[in-house]
């Protein structure tokens, strides 16, 4: 779970800065690790990556990729492990500095990533991914949370080429957590499944039942 940073309203600003203080106290104790973005562990973690970039199509000439939320860039250590070979640029984005800047330090000599803290324009990319970026809420209420997410969506397609994926927790996590409710936000896969069909026009993939209690939207653009 990283965060974004791609709100800008009013509303969206209080929710977000206190995600980043959120994401920026765990980094701070926890450094660039698994527990320093609130993941489980980076075992769990690699298998959401293999699910979002099967949104990638990697026959490309050439692939762009946005790493929305990156954290301190694991993704990027997952693409070098197993798609070493294809013509990647890379870059990610995330709302902590203190991610940002353990991102640009462990991926000094990388030829072709950068990292950048998230701003209100979210980069172009042929593909943008997003781990978690939507999972921790923080006590604000879902009529305020769903019009960000809803909203970062919108942002995340316009600036996608070719596609997206995002993923959400299932609210079966609650009846494991129950601890952890009012925290974090959870969906039903055919609430936002349905916006990204509906409202977005993409061709959308739902992927369910791989191990974790969430789902992935594989999104593509429909043929013009």
């Amino acid at each position: 779970m990283t965060s974004d940073g791609t709100g800008n309203d009013a509303s969206s600003e209080g929710m977000l800065a206190d995600v980043e203080r959120y994401y920026s106290a765990k980094v701070r104790r926890h450094g660039p690790t698994a527990l320093g973005v609130d993941w489980n562990s980076s075992m769990s973690q690699r298998l959401r990556f293999v699910q979002l970039l099967k949104v990638v199509d990697w026959r490309a000439p050439s692939v762009r990729l946005h790493d929305l939320g990156c954290g301190y860039g694991a993704l990027l250590e997952h693409l070098d492990d197993r798609h070493a070979q294809a013509p990647l640029e890379y870059v990610g984005t995330d709302l902590s500095a203190p991610m940002i800047e353990h991102a640009r330090q462990l991926w000094a000599t990388h030829a072709h990533a950068r990292f950048e803290l998230a701003s209100p324009r979210m980069p172009e990319a042929d593909y943008t991914v997003a781990s978690g970026i939507f999972n921790i809420c923080l006590d604000h209420p879902r009529s305020d949370w769903e019009p960000y997410v809803a909203a970062t969506l919108d942002r995340i397609h316009a600036a996608s080429l070719r596609g997206f994926a995002v993923n959400f927790m299932h609210p079966r996590t609650l009846i494991e957590r129950p601890d952890i409710a009012g925290q974090v936000y959870t969906a039903e896969p055919a609430q936002w499944l349905g916006y990204c069909t509906d409202h977005l026009q993409c061709d959308v993939q739902c992927l369910k039942n791989y191990g974790l209690n969430e789902f992935t939207l594989l999104a593509t653009r429909a043929p013009s």
